[in-house]
């Protein structure tokens, strides 16, 4: 005798139904080939994940031979104060490089956007700096590129290894588009150090200069000659720094 065959999954058949719409409704996106600015941000994460962890190795070891090189030797200030500095760098090196490659990759994935570059509209941007500023638990300011030629686009909330992050772009009349990304960096500045320096960054998706002032992390990012992006960056570094962050 012949089995009967079982009734249809009606969960499985609206979720099917539901899937095709969708791949519908974004088929012009599906279509589009993956911009190589993305295609080098996944290359670059994937090297520089290997490198972490050869980094992570060997800093192991290198802990081990001074903790055995150290161990006769805690009564001496100058070791421990020695140990000291070194825990320190290496614990701010490996946050500060992962800021800059997140700023870099950040920016490669929504300055290419065309319909939804930032979550927030310059038309909103009293509303935009309080909430950010209310998430990054820190009293942010937009700064006016105008006299370059940038004018702001908007902004939008990322996360980061270290608490929330903020991403504010901006744009020039030709279309290039650069964004200034902030976060915290808590534990990396030291009293007494220079952490306010510009410094370039070119192992990334994109160049960037960044710095980092009390405890914060900034970040600006765009596809621009070294020299223009010089320009942006300190005239950014300098409104900021005289605001006091």
């Amino acid at each position: 005798m012949n089995t009967p065959p079982p009734p249809p999954d009606e969960d499985l058949q609206a979720w099917q139904a539901q899937r095709d719409a969708l791949r519908q409704l974004h088929r012009e996106v599906l279509d589009e080939p993956v911009p190589p600015l993305l295609l080098e941000a996944a290359g670059l994460a994937g090297r520089q994940r290997a490198a972490d962890i050869r980094w992570l190795r060997w800093g192991g070891m290198a802990a081990a031979v001074a903790i055995a090189f150290g161990a006769g030797w805690l009564g001496n200030a100058q070791w421990l104060r020695a140990a000291g500095d070194a825990a320190r760098l290496s614990r701010s090196a490996p946050a500060t490089q992962e800021f800059v490659r997140a700023a870099a990759v950040a920016h490669a994935v929504y300055a290419p956007e065309k319909r939804h570059p930032v979550e927030v509209a310059a038309a909103e941007q009293q509303h935009l700096v309080q909430w950010l500023s209310r998430r990054l638990d820190r009293p942010l300011k937009v700064p006016d590129l105008s006299a370059q030629g940038y004018t702001l686009v908007g902004g939008r909330l990322l996360p980061g290894s270290q608490g929330p992050r903020a991403q504010f772009m901006f744009e020039r009349t030709g279309g290039e588009r650069v964004t200034l990304y902030i976060g915290s960096l808590a534990g990396t500045a030291e009293p007494g150090t220079d952490e306010t320096a510009l410094r370039f960054a070119t192992d990334s998706p994109v160049p960037s200069f960044y710095w980092v002032d009390r405890g914060f992390g900034y970040a600006l990012a765009g596809a621009l000659p070294r020299d223009a992006l010089l320009g942006l960056a300190t005239a950014v570094y300098r409104q900021l720094e005289g605001a006091g962050g």
